[in-house]
Parts: structure tokens; sequence; C-alpha cells
């Protein structure tokens, strides 16, 4: 690496890396520092402060978050990759170890099998390589000078045939021990280091053992970068994980390929990083074909929607491989602008209000699981997060044909009020019953779903509720998973890693989001931890997705907002529990249902803002809402009657009677239609862990969050003209 380097820095702290103008071969470049990593840049192509002009190759310094959090995401993932290998490998030894202690050939099949029933004995051969060889030659040597066999010694046929059996069995779990295609064949075999000899020279294998760049039990840990721009996240992937043997680095333009092969030499990790040019689709579907050369992880990161290359990368991934997606069409999948391109690129319809980025993050991973589906690939996502003005999703891949069974009950449509109070109402497509065999074993039924679950007009304010989706109805984050990336940040460098304050806070907020699943107990890297993280229950869906925005509410009453505090004091005091979102600021997401949230809304303009007389009218969502106040519905009641009566009354002594009975009818309405009123949401409350009694008490003390380490939850605009920056304009 031959360059000589300026002092003078041309980048800000806080607007993006620090730059240095370079000389390198002659040439002037601008060098810009991120995480581990250098990447030159011509100076004319380098966006300065402030500027959003067009770039030969792309480089946006905004997505810095972006990369950091990918390259924490991809660590955690190597090591639990590497956890899996290790526990497998382990069991393999301890049941061979028993097998040879009792000295008996192992009782199963004689050709071991794939896990779509293919055979695989010979498929060794079928790769060029050899088998361990014990054969006759081992249990009856040939006499010398080409004479007779000798005659076996006593015990030699014994065993001999023993280390055959032996043999036999170590094959056997070689083909479990490396991944195995979906063509059935091994992904990778080193037969340099499967040599095996008889008796108790047997080597069991063990795979790759450079250390630091390959998992020990299992292939060379391989990662594609599929639009790598100037490769600078592939250069931060090889130089930060430990783990990786080497990354794809792909790009259609010419320019793009070249940045990536002077990145990758003046890093000093040429030999690792192989830049690649073309259409990444071909490259992917290409290594499709090839078991030997599946990727573990794949990296989407486009200029726009990464939905065309949805399905080459899923077929090109390995078992249980990660596949890392970033969709910046945030118009397109978060907007109700063009639902027509919505649908067409995501397969649902958009969702219009506060909720709108949650459910552009649900279609997106929809998109995803009905491509894998296809393919009977299983998605499990692990972080799912909306991100200043795109989505970015960590999902792990898996071939399960059982899993993918239960995506119908758990993609969803959702009624929304978007015109009306902002209730919304989710209708998932089809059921799965767990049922018990006469064995003891369960099994699940799969049925369709009863419809409609809700009316064509709002429960609660009468106006047209309007569909959204098809979306992914399931979780949106392992806990497990994120556990693990929190974990690792108090061990980083801030100078490496300059976005930690903010991927504290928003990770923070993403595990917060998973209050509704089973809890969790961390464990900190220093506590030993040894064990893979849990996949998560694969029919489990979202209990209570979304939320609910106080703004919002108040709005349609036309009161004041309850401050976040007095509407999660409220919640909590009777019974039920809260989290924030991280997609909205100011959010409450809350497995409270909706009549119990107006009923809160409605003591809220009756004990601390009452409603200006004349501001809500007939026709308007609050009227309806306001109308169902126990007190006030009965009033209306008696109003409509009194009004009867003045104007049916003949004389002084009708017009008493009909008051009369008005007033007996109001005293008796009210106190029934407060008792059911009461006995209602007691009944709702009283199920989900509430108080016997409706006592709305605003408890701001009760609401406020625990007093504790201050984070960035909601990252502030970082700069002026920031955004996604315009499309590269590079060379063929």
């Amino acid at each position: 690496m031959s360059s000589s380097s300026s002092t003078k820095s041309t980048g800000a702290a806080n607007d993006q890396p620090p730059t240095n103008e370079i000389t390198h071969r002659g040439i002037y470049y601008n060098k810009v520092t991120e995480g581990l990593a250098d990447i030159l840049s011509p100076q004319s192509t380098h966006p300065q402060k402030g500027s959003n002009k067009q770039q030969s190759v792309f480089y946006n310094p905004i997505q810095q978050f972006n990369r950091d959090l990918s390259v924490l995401a991809v660590r955690v993932f190597a090591e639990d990759l590497a956890k899996i290998r290790r526990a497998r490998h382990e069991r393999r030894l301890q049941r061979i170890a028993s097998e040879g202690q009792q000295g008996k050939k192992r009782k199963r099949n004689d050709t071991a099998r794939s896990s779509d029933g293919r055979r695989l004995n010979g498929v060794k051969r079928a790769h060029g390589l050899q088998a361990p060889q014990v054969g006759v030659d081992q249990v009856s040597p040939p006499a010398a000078d080409g004479g007779e066999q000798q005659p076996q010694q006593e015990g030699t046929a014994h065993n001999g045939l023993e280390a055959i059996s032996t043999v036999k069995s170590v094959s056997e779990d070689l083909a479990e021990e490396y991944e195995v295609g979906q063509n059935g064949h091994i992904a990778e075999i080193h037969p340099d280091q499967n040599t095996a000899k008889t008796g108790a020279d047997l080597q069991i294998p063990t795979g790759p053992k450079k250390s630091g760049t390959v998992s020990e039990f299992g292939p060379p840990f391989r990662i594609l970068d599929a639009l790598s721009a100037t490769g600078l996240r592939a250069l931060r992937y090889v130089k930060e994980i430990p783990q990786v043997a080497s990354v794809t680095a792909n790009d259609l333009s010419s320019s793009a390929t070249a940045s990536i092969r002077l990145n990758a030499e003046y890093n000093g990790i040429d030999d690792k990083i192989m830049p690649t040019i073309g259409d990444a689709k071909v490259l992917m579907y290409r290594t499709a074909s090839s078991a030997n050369e599946l990727f573990h992880v794949i990296d989407l990161d486009p200029y726009g929607t990464a939905v065309p290359f949805l399905d080459a990368a899923l077929q090109a991934m390995a078992d249980g491989g990660l596949l890392c997606v970033t969709c910046t069409d945030s118009g397109v999948f978060a907007s109700v602008g063009w639902p027509e391109k919505t649908f067409s690129q995501y397969g649902g319809l958009p969702w219009k209000g506060p909720q709108n980025h949650e459910a552009g993050l649900r279609l997106v991973l929809n998109a995803i699981a009905t491509t894998a589906a296809r393919h009977s690939l299983a998605i499990e996502p692990l972080l799912s997060l909306n991100i200043d003005f795109y989505v970015r999703l960590f999902v792990r891949v898996r071939k399960s044909a059982a899993d993918v069974k239960f995506l119908p009950g758990k993609t969803m449509i959702v009624y929304n009020c978007d015109h009306g109070c902002g209730s919304f109402q989710a209708q998932y497509l089809a059921q799965s019953k767990e049922r018990e065999a006469k064995n003891g074993d369960k099994f699940h039924i799969h049925s369709l779903a009863q419809a409609p679950s809700a009316t064509p007009y709002c429960e609660h304010c009468g106006f047209k509720t309007h569909l959204a989706g098809p979306m992914w109805g399931g979780p949106l984050h392992n806990p497990h998973f994120i556990s693990k990336i929190l974990d690792l940040l108090p061990c980083l460098d801030t100078k490496v890693y300059a976005t930690i304050p903010r991927i504290e806070g928003m990770l923070t907020l993403a595990l917060n989001e998973t209050l509704f699943q089973e809890p969790i107990e961390t464990n900190a890297p220093e506590s030993g931890d040894t064990e893979p993280f849990p996949a998560l229950d694969p029919t489990l869906r979202d209990p209570h997705p979304f939320f609910v925005s106080p703004s919002a509410l108040g709005r349609t009453l036309h009161t004041a907002v309850p401050s976040d505090a007095a509407l999660r004091g409220a919640l909590i005091g009777l019974g039920y529990r809260t989290t924030r979102s991280h997609t909205e600021p100011g959010s409450i997401r809350t497995n409270a249902p909706w009549h119990v949230i107006w009923e809160i809304m409605r003591e809220w303009a009756s004990q601390r803002y009452s409603i200006k007389e004349g501001v809500i009218k007939k026709g308007m969502a609050g009227w309806e809402i306001m109308r169902k106040d126990r007190s006030r519905r009965a009033l209306e009641v008696a109003k409509k009657e009194l009004r009867d009566a003045l104007e049916k009354a003949e004389d002084v002594q009708s017009l008493r009677k009909g008051v009369e009975a008005a007033l007996f009818r109001l005293s008796r309405n009210a106190t029934e239609a407060d008792g059911r009123s009461q006995n209602g949401i007691c009944e709702q409350a009283e199920q989900d862990g509430g108080h016997m009694e409706l006592k709305v008490v605003f408890d701001e003390k009760l609401g406020k969050e625990a007093a504790g380490k201050k984070m960035v939850r909601y990252q502030m605009n970082p700069r002026r003209d920031w955004g996604p920056m315009s499309k590269a304009k590079g060379g063929p």
C-alpha cells in the first residue's frame, strides 16, 4: 500500500466520517474512514457537506448507522452459527465414543439421507474425493512376492470388520457434519483433514481450522454483498468479523467494481474480497445451482426496493443463513399515494395513518415470506427496523416445509378506520390448531379462518373502514438476538462504531416491543455462554401489532392531548401493559382493546379537559365516540323524550305526565347503562389481569418510565439536505 496523506481534514464529526486528501499511485483521492476500513474516492465525486450531487460510485455517509448495525448483527449471527456447529460436532463425538465403548454397530439405516430423503452414499466420490479406505487388504493382507494369501491370525477378521463398521459410521457422520444443499450434495469437503485410519488412529473430521477466519466445525463462512458500490460494507465485514473467510462484492457498474478492487487492495485484504461485475440476480441464480458455493449471509442494499432480488437471494443461501435487506422506497410501502405500485411490489396494500411505517415493515416481510415459501423456506425475523427513510431487516432462513405451513396463519389483513377514529382490527387468513395424537405426539391442523372479523363500519365511530395488507402478522424481532447485540456494545470502541448511542437506543426500543412474548434472560459475554440463541416458535403471532398515538386520540375528540405518562398511567392502573414503538415518537403499544382506550379518553375529557360546546358536531367521529359515554347516552335519551313530551302535550296535565315519565326512565336507563358498560369493560379488564372496577386514574407517576440511562431513542436530523441522495451514475 503506497500512498501519502495530507493533514487537511474535510469532514465534520457530526455530519459524516472524517476524510483526508491523499495520493495513491499518483492520483488524488479523498480517504473516508469508517469502522476499521478506509475507502478512496476521486475528489470530484465525494459528496461535500450539504451537497446532494450525483456521484460516479454511490456512497452515503448518513447510512453509517445501517453499516454499523449490520456488522454487529452479522457478527452475532456468525458466532451463533459457530456455536451450533460446535454443539452438533460434540454430540456426534459423544455418540461415536459411546458406540465404540459398546463395540456394536450403530442401529440405523445403511445409508445416510438428506432432509429431502436422498441417499448420501457416494457423495464424496461425486466431488472427486475418496472415502477413508478400510478394505480387504487390512482384513487379510496378501502374501509377499505375489504368493497366496496368508491365513488370518486369530482376531484379525473381527478387528477388520469392526474397523469397517467404524469407518462407515464416520462416513455417515461426515455427511451430517457438513451442510447439505438442496440437491443433496455436501457443501464443502476437505480431504486432507478427513483421512481416516483403522482402530484407535481413526480421526473424526472437524473441518477447516484457520483460526479467526473460518468456522471451526464446518465450511468457510461466506458473505455476498450483492450491490456493493464502493465495497465499504464488504471491507468492514472482513476487517471487523473474525469468522468471515471471504466476501463476494458484486456490482453492475464497472467503475464500482474498479473502486471495490482499489479499496480492497488499499486495505490489504484483496485476498478475501472477490470483486465481481454483473447482474446480482444472475450471480445468485448461478450460485444456487452449486451447493458448495452457497452463502451464509446475503446483504441486499439497493437504491430503491430489494424485491426483484429476493427470489435469487433466497435460493443462493445456505440452510439457516441470514438475509439482510434494505428498502429505501418508503414512498411506496409506507404511503397510500400509489397503492397499485405497493401491491405490485410487495403483494399488499399500504396503511393510511400513524402506523404506516410499521405496516410497511410488515409488507416487506410478507414479500420475503411468500417468496421463500415457494421454495419450502421458512423465515424468522431476527430484527426489523424502520430507520430514517428506509427499512432494514435481518431474517434467518431455514429449509422447513413443515414451518412454511404456518405462514397463512401469520398473514393478516387489517380493517383500518383511517378516515374516522383511527382504530383497527386484524383478520388472519388462516388458523392453526394444535392437536394430540393417540401416542401423545403433537401435530397441527391448518384450516381457513372465519371471515369477516369486523363490519364494514367502525364499531366505535361508525365511519367506513378500509383494508390494508395482506402483511406479516408474526413477531418483528427475536428478543434473544437483540440481547446478544446489546451485550456487545459495552465492549466496543466508540471511535470504530460512532453510532453506538443510537444503536443502543433503537435496539432497546425494539427489545421492549417484544414484551408481549415470553420473557427472556440475557447472558453477557463474560458469563461464558456457549449456547446458541433459541429460535422463536414458528406458530407465534404478534399478539398486539401496531400502536396507538395519543396525539391522534386527542385530535379525534378535539380535546387536549394527554401526556404519555398520564395515558400510560391510566392503562397500567387498569392492569394493561405498555411500551413504545421504535417506528414513531410518542407512540404507545399496549394490549388494551380499543373500547377501553376510548373509555379512558372519555374520562380524560370529563376529568381533565372538557370539550367545548359545539366543537364536536353530529357526523364527526368524536361525536359518535362521546355519545357512548354512560352519562351522555342517558342524557341524550332523556332530552329526546322531553322534546317528544312537549310536542305531543295537549294540556298541562299531559305535559306533567310526560316529563315525570321521562325523568323516571332517565334514572332507570342511566343505572342500567352504567351497569352494562361497567360490566363489559370490567370483564375484559379481568381477563387481562385488570381490576374488578373501572376506575380510570391518570397517575403520571405510575406511567412515568423508571429513571435510568439516557438513550437516543429517536434520531434527529443529522445535517441539512440529508436523505437517500442521488443515484450514482458511473461507467457501464
